[in-house]
C-alpha cells in the first residue's frame, strides 16, 4: 500500500476542494488501484506536534500493481497533480504487510 500523509496547506479550504475535487477522482482512476482510505487528523495523542493535516493510503494487491498503475497514464496524470499541490514537508510511503 502507499500512504501520503500531507502537511498542512496554506488554505485548508480550497485544499480541500482540490484535492477531493480533482486529486481524488485522478487517483481512483489508476489501473490496479484496489481500494482508497483519506481523512483529516484530528488530533495527536502523543502530545506532540500535529505535523500532518490529511494522511491517504491507497491499496494495491503488490509492488508490481502498484509500480504498474503509477507508469499509466492515469497514475503519471496524479503524480503530477500531487507535485502541484502538496504543501511542503508532504511524505510519501511504500507499506508492505508484515507476513
Amino acid at each position: 500500500k502507499l500512504v501520503v500523509m500531507y502537511t498542512h496547506p496554506e488554505n485548508p479550504e480550497e485544499w480541500d476542494q482540490h484535492y477531493l475535487g480533482v486529486h481524488m477522482p485522478l487517483a481512483t482512476k489508476m489501473p490496479g488501484l484496489d481500494r482508497t482510505e483519506t481523512g483529516r487528523v484530528a488530533t495527536a495523542l502523543d502530545g506532540g506536534d500535529q505535523t500532518y493535516y490529511r494522511i491517504t493510503t491507497l491499496y494495491f494487491a503488490d509492488d508490481a500493481a502498484l509500480g504498474s498503475a503509477f507508469g499509466s497514464e492515469e497514475g503519471q496524470a496524479t503524480a503530477a497533480d500531487y507535485q502541484g499541490m502538496a504543501p511542503a514537508g508532504s511524505r510519501m510511503f511504500i507499506v508492505n504487510e508484515d507476513a
